[in-house]
């Protein structure tokens, strides 16, 4: 009988998953461990897909997306992010997670090496993995403001290191790296000759004043920058399914062509409501955001009152904590018993890579109330593994 392929035998299950799970089997349980918005998509949004599902937009579209949406793009990319970009340039996909995934799919030859920093998103090692690229970490550490140190990068820059993929405002971090840094990463790209993917989904979820979110695409000169954008937090659109890739060159062409055997297009009536999403009122998604930003301020204050050490985010809807001082290693295990015994449920650092090990990851998309009483019940947890209880 013939077997399962290796690759997919080898590939590992997001430990967040199987929280989530885990999670879902509980009863009373806090639960901090997925980014899933506690709002339910703005009302314009779901009125504008169900007129255009009336007015019959319920067919195929095109491979990398409508027209009317990639042109609303277009304006939004330049009055927003400050990029140029046109509607060729653009390729709408099923969620930012199969644009990050086409591109992977374009670029890699196996063996490739593709430069992951850590903490970083849980997915791309082993997307990288699928597709038989070779994942290699760089770090974020907590004492260099989770920054990246080119003297390292270059350290693992090899022959066959092809791709860096770059995080900012970073999940899990929520740093948001500023101007300088952004310029650096893209010389840096340029200067080993690497495509550089920049996943910039969080661009809009700003948490903190005066930090302002930086595109690579800013000081692309050589064509090698491919920018990931969401609609999924921004807008609390997760069930949707609307992401879109940005790039010049052939690179678009290529998007879209491999959008035809993985998905065939994107889903028509999502796109609308992206549309409606980008045309519609502002004030819901400022609501949204301005919730995210005092449920920052309250989980900082959670964990300085129970004694935790927080890095508070400068963007995204999450939050690093360290559980290293108590002497536990944030692995799933250690996440898993924490969810059984003390009804909390969190991210493990673990899965954000070696350099997340000593660390969890709250939501802060979390009702108040579960931030903070979820924050209490990890430090009552951690202090009865100190005590040995």
């Amino acid at each position: 009988m013939q077997q399962i392929s290796r690759r997919t035998l080898d590939y590992r299950r997001s430990a967040i998953r199987v929280l989530f799970d885990e999670a879902n089997r509980l009863d009373d349980v806090m639960r901090l461990e997925i980014g899933e918005p506690s709002f339910v998509t703005p009302e314009h949004i779901i009125d504008g897909a169900a007129e255009a599902a009336r007015a019959g937009h319920t067919g195929y579209g095109p491979n990398g997306g409508l027209l009317s949406l990639r042109e609303l793009l277009s304006v939004k990319l330049r009055e927003v992010n400050g990029i140029e970009a046109g509607v060729d340039e653009i390729v709408v996909t099923p969620g930012g997670m199969n644009a990050l995934y086409s591109t992977f799919a374009i670029l890699l030859e196996p063996g490739d090496e593709v430069l992951l920093p850590t903490p970083g998103f849980p997915n791309m090692d082993e997307m990288v993995r699928l597709l038989g690229g070779v994942p290699v970490f760089y770090h974020l550490r907590p004492g260099a403001g989770f920054l990246p140190d080119f003297d390292e990068l270059a350290s693992l820059v090899t022959s066959r290191t092809k791709v860096m993929f770059s995080n900012s405002p970073s999940n899990p971090t929520g740093r948001v790296f500023d101007e300088s840094t952004v310029r650096q990463v893209v010389e840096f790209a340029d200067r080993h000759d690497l495509w550089l993917i920049s996943d910039e989904v969080y661009d809009e979820l700003l948490l903190t004043p005066d930090v302002r979110h930086v595109p690579a695409a800013w000081f692309d000169t050589s064509g090698r920058v491919i920018s990931v954008f969401s609609f999924s937090k921004v807008y609390a659109m997760t069930g949707w399914r609307v992401g879109y890739a940005v790039a010049r060159g052939d690179v678009p062409q290529h998007l879209r062509s491999t959008q035809e055997p993985l998905v065939s297009c994107p889903s028509t009536i999502s796109q609308k409501a992206a549309e409606a999403a980008l045309t519609g009122p502002r004030e819901p998604i400022r609501a949204m955001r301005d919730t995210y930003a005092r449920r920052l301020e309250l989980a900082v204050e959670a964990a300085s009152r129970v004694g935790l050490k927080a890095y508070p985010s400068e963007g995204t809807i999450y939050m690093l904590l360290d559980v290293g001082a108590y002497g536990c290693d944030g692995g799933l295990d250690f996440a898993l018993d924490m969810l059984r015994t003390s009804r909390v449920s969190i991210a493990p650092g673990s899965v954000f890579g070696p350099g997340g090990f000593g660390t969890v990851r709250v939501s802060l998309a979390a009702a108040d109330h579960v931030v903070t009483q979820g924050i209490e019940r990890i430090a009552a947890h951690v202090q009865r593994i100190r005590g040995g209880n």
